[in-house]
């Protein structure tokens, strides 16, 4: 064989291992890129599924168009509701009443409020289906060391088939097997969701290594003049959706908020009320509200937050009104 013959052959051999080789890297990158998508679509599924899902960051859950927030336990909770501390009686009733009426879907009531059994009583008569409804009940450190005599309790008072979440009212003795006492419920499906209310940053790292199931809900007092600029972002971080109670500051104080000069002007700029600005503020950071209100008018206005949106400049000033200033002792 002449030397000329020796070159092609090498050249051809040469060529063949070169085209194998880019061959393989490309049937490589390509099984990759589809396992990966395969990974993204099937942990996409899962969100859906799954009813024990954990996510980075819960801010990044809430959507403004269904407006409602997907909770770690994998249940949609609204974004807006009704709190109804200190509402007893007929009061309560009628602004339960009036609540869904307007289109409210979230409510908020507690075993000290003593009005669970008014609340189940405008639900059954209100004719909406109990599924849109999403009701919060709460458990008081008084009850903790007999939880499962308080949670039947809340259940018969209620008496509207399971509560949506259920929550520690804060912190006492007894409390992590409290705790424990709802998450055997929640596997009965008697509860769906569990968290606590007026657990700050030292309370959730000393709790929530002692717990199985980590809080869907943290609810604490949360308004323009106590905003809770680094418990906020610490509870969203571990996947829990953050709720506000007194967003108008409580009584005694609610006045001073609503006339604030900076909340006033963002109101004015938007042709919204001040208590809209607050309650939208509030959504844009990631914070579900229930403000509580027995007026109709003020129900229904509380409702109307999600036709506007405040600008970053706007959410600056909002945020620089913060005091620190707590208004209850929880």
């Amino acid at each position: 064989m002449n030397k000329k013959k020796l070159l092609i052959i090498g050249i051809v051999i040469i060529a063949i291992i070169l085209i194998a080789t880019i061959s393989y890297f490309i049937y490589k990158n390509f099984n990759n890129k589809n396992n990966k998508e395969s990974e993204t679509n099937n942990s996409t599924g899962s969100i859906e599924q799954n009813e024990n899902v954990e996510y980075s960051n819960s801010k990044d859950l809430f959507n403004f168009e269904t407006k409602t927030v997907k909770l770690n336990s994998g249940y949609d909770m609204p974004l807006n509701g009704i709190g109804t501390y200190s509402q007893t009686g007929d009061e309560c009733y009628n602004s339960i009443t009036s609540a869904l009426n307007s289109g409210v879907r979230l409510i908020d009531t507690a075993y000290m409020y003593h009005n669970e059994e008014e609340i189940g009583r405008a639900i059954r008569d209100s004719g909406v289906p109990r599924e849109e409804i999403f009701v919060i009940t709460k458990i008081y450190p008084t009850q903790f060391d007999d939880p499962e005599g308080a949670i039947e309790m809340a259940l018969e008072k209620l008496n509207i088939g399971y509560i949506d979440m259920m929550l520690l009212h804060h912190p006492g003795d007894g409390d992590v097997e409290a705790y424990k006492a709802m998450e055997k419920y929640v596997e009965e499906g008697k509860i769906r969701s569990i968290g606590l209310s007026n657990w700050y940053i030292e309370e959730l790292e000393e709790f929530l290594p002692q717990v199985d199931t980590v809080p869907a809900l943290v609810q604490n007092e949360i308004h323009p003049y106590y905003q809770e600029l680094d418990v906020v972002p610490y509870i969203q971080s571990k996947g829990i959706v953050v709720q506000g109670w007194y967003p108008f500051g409580g009584r005694g104080h609610t006045s001073e908020l609503l006339n604030d000069e900076t909340i006033v002007e963002i109101a004015n700029a938007h042709n919204v009320t001040a208590a809209q600005v607050i309650l939208r503020w509030n959504l844009q950071r990631g914070v579900v509200v229930i403000p509580g209100s027995s007026n109709p008018e003020h129900i229904k206005e509380n409702t109307e937050i999600y036709h506007f949106e405040l600008t970053d400049e706007e959410m600056q000033k909002m945020e620089s009104l913060n005091r620190d200033e707590k208004h209850d002792w929880y």
